[in-house]
């Protein structure tokens, strides 16, 4: 059985070069003009698509968009350096926020995180006042949300 070399990743661009990539498949694309062009369409495509979506589904409950612009901006970086670099600069700045949040007092932590909760439920009330309040919701916590100001 041959010896199958292992790729030098070694430069900053580990994913970019054909002889480096550790996909034997994308090897295979990178090989051929043709196919690497419409794999490439394809990459910043998907990755364009993703990143759209991450500010249209922002304003949905849960985690919002946040975890669609990470994954597009990944499938870009699989592909082009541009956004290679970008995905690295926005890892670095999570690093480095929390590096700086850990140093924190606790006291500053705690209050943190009690901004950030009473931005969350701000941002509900303001979605309920906007779109009302549904009626799929337990009658009891109906009637809650219709005694509050601009929901009743």
């Amino acid at each position: 059985m041959a010896e199958q070399t292992r790729p030098d990743r070694t430069d900053d661009n580990i994913t970019l070069d054909a002889q480096d990539d550790r996909w034997e498949w994308r090897r295979k694309i990178r090989a051929n003009p043709r196919k690497l062009l419409f794999y490439r369409i394809g990459v910043g495509v998907l990755g364009g698509l993703l990143i759209i979506a991450a500010p249209l589904t922002g304003w949905l409950p849960g985690p919002g968009g946040i975890p669609l612009f990470i994954a597009g901006l990944a499938v870009l970086a699989s592909e082009f350096e541009w956004a290679q670099r970008v995905l690295y600069k926005v890892k670095d700045w999570v690093k480095q926020f929390t590096a700086w949040t850990g140093r924190q007092p606790a006291w500053l932590k705690a209050l943190g995180t009690v901004a950030i909760f009473g931005c969350v439920i701000v941002a509900i009330w303001l979605y309920l006042a906007v779109l009302g309040v549904p009626g799929w919701l337990p009658d009891s916590w109906e009637s809650f949300l219709h005694k509050l100001p601009l929901l009743g």
